[in-house]
């Protein structure tokens, strides 16, 4: 099934909707009335305005939590790789087995080099701002950040990249939606599987299209139209790395696209697996807007 997330639009009751259920002669209960009501109404939206942005904190602070948890483990790793390799070259004074450890230490320190400038990349604090973004090196990197996660479930990655332009995109947020996406296609398939992402050009809708797909459980089609509901999901608990469903993660996601003025679509068959495909307008189609 094929389901197409719609743009939210909750319209706003005006003060005439109020001011028709009092008597027309009622000039100063109205005047009251209109005074109270227009107090209530923006406090409350100042409230929900304050808890929107509440709840998209928590969700960036829980998915750089899980980073942090990826990126720990894996500095454990190259740490135990540096430090084997260092006692090697001391115990043997040969030229050859000494330049080996040398290179091992150097390739174990470039890449948590790269761990590190890359997670900074994802906390970096950026207000806003639209930048011409290479999705696809933007992809690659989300895709190192998790490397150690898909290893350990036994996912293994398809990659489909097509030469595609840059798009206009806040790439701290998109980031965040390709490693909620990501995560989640891992957690479909806890005996292991294949992960397929695809980038390409639709030139006929001038979009640049991401898709990620896993072949795991799926999403009945009485579900599928609720998933983008914040508080709803589709997960029974914590699977063995410790992360259950919040039900923030995929609310969170679409309204991330929508401020891209992109669209977010999501195909899925019980026992078949699910895609994500996320559209992009291109570089010279620029969003509308950017809250």
């Amino acid at each position: 099934m094929d389901w197409v997330a719609p743009k939210r639009s909750l319209q706003k009751p005006t003060l005439r909707d109020f001011l028709k259920f009092f008597p027309k002669n009622a000039d100063a209960s109205r005047r009251g009335y209109v005074q109270i009501s227009r107090s209530s109404m923006d406090q409350s939206e100042n409230k929900i305005q304050f808890l929107e942005k509440q709840l998209a904190h928590a969700q960036k602070m829980a998915v750089l939590g899980e980073l942090t948890s990826t990126a720990t483990h894996e500095f454990n790793n190259i740490l135990t790789t540096i430090l084997n390799y260092a006692q090697l070259g001391l115990r043997h004074k040969d030229e050859a087995t000494r330049d080996k450890a040398f290179d091992k230490i150097l390739g174990a320190a470039n890449r948590a080099a790269k761990i590190t400038s890359t997670i900074l990349g994802a906390a970096k604090n950026r207000k806003n701002t639209l930048e011409p973004t290479d999705l696809t090196k933007l992809t690659e990197e989300t895709l190192f950040l998790l490397d150690r996660e898909m290893s350990k479930y036994r996912i293994a990655v398809e990659k489909e990249f097509q030469p595609v332009p840059e798009i206009l995109a806040e790439g701290n947020q998109i980031q965040q939606v390709l490693l909620n996406l990501l995560i989640n296609a891992r957690q479909a398939m806890p005996d292991g599987g294949k992960i397929l992402i695809k980038i390409s050009q639709d030139k006929k809708q001038k979009t640049v299209d991401l898709m990620i797909r896993d072949y795991g459980c799926g999403i009945s089609a009485d579900k599928l139209a609720l998933i983008f509901e914040p508080y709803y999901t589709t997960k029974s608990g914590p699977d063995a790395s410790g992360q259950g469903g919040t039900g923030l993660g995929l609310a969170a996601c679409q309204k991330i696209i929508e401020q891209h003025n992109a669209r977010i679509r999501v195909e899925s068959s019980p026992g078949k697996g699910t895609a994500f495909t996320l559209k992009f307008p291109g570089n010279s189609n620029p969003p509308d807007a950017f809250p």
